[in-house]
């Protein structure tokens, strides 16, 4: 340990400072399913442009060939950090925002995040359209939820 750790460590015992130990994932507690939606749309639209991209036929040139699979790769990239980034916002919904309390207003709210969850990780090792299209269903769903939320916190 360095001297000025331990000076530091000295101070603090000395002037009664003790550590605190915290986790928040939005401290300003603005939480917001916008950012979830987005990101269903981007995974959507990519999974749409990959399914109707022309393949290049046998005796394309290689470079063709070559733009073609750089076009694949970035849409796939594009695609499963989408699909992470929705992951993980609905997660801070799921586990930050809605307390146990919220069950009582919405009785399959967790059953209803698993499987946006679940989408999700589809969504980043498929290509397939109708499951994109589920998860922008899922997640305007559970932005439904959110904002049926917000309105009884005002009442």
């Amino acid at each position: 340990m360095s001297f000025i750790r331990r000076m530091t460590r000295l101070v603090d015992r000395l002037l009664g400072i003790e550590p605190l130990y915290a986790h928040c994932d939005v401290p300003c507690g603005i939480y917001d399913p916008h950012l979830a939606g987005v990101s269903a749309k981007t995974v959507h639209t990519m999974n749409t442009k990959l399914a109707a991209l022309p393949t290049p036929g046998p005796n394309a040139p290689a470079n063709e060939v070559l733009e073609h699979r750089n076009t694949i790769v970035r849409m796939v990239q594009t695609k499963e950090a989408h699909a992470q980034l929705c992951k993980q916002e609905l997660l801070i919904l799921w586990t930050d925002y809605f307390k146990p309390e919220a069950l009582s207003m919405f009785p399959d709210l967790h059953e209803t995040f698993w499987k946006a969850a679940k989408l999700c990780s589809y969504n980043k090792q498929h290509v397939d359209p109708a499951k994109s299209q589920e998860l922008m269903d899922a997640v305007a769903s559970i932005s439904d939820l959110f904002h049926k939320a917000e309105a009884a916190k005002k009442k």
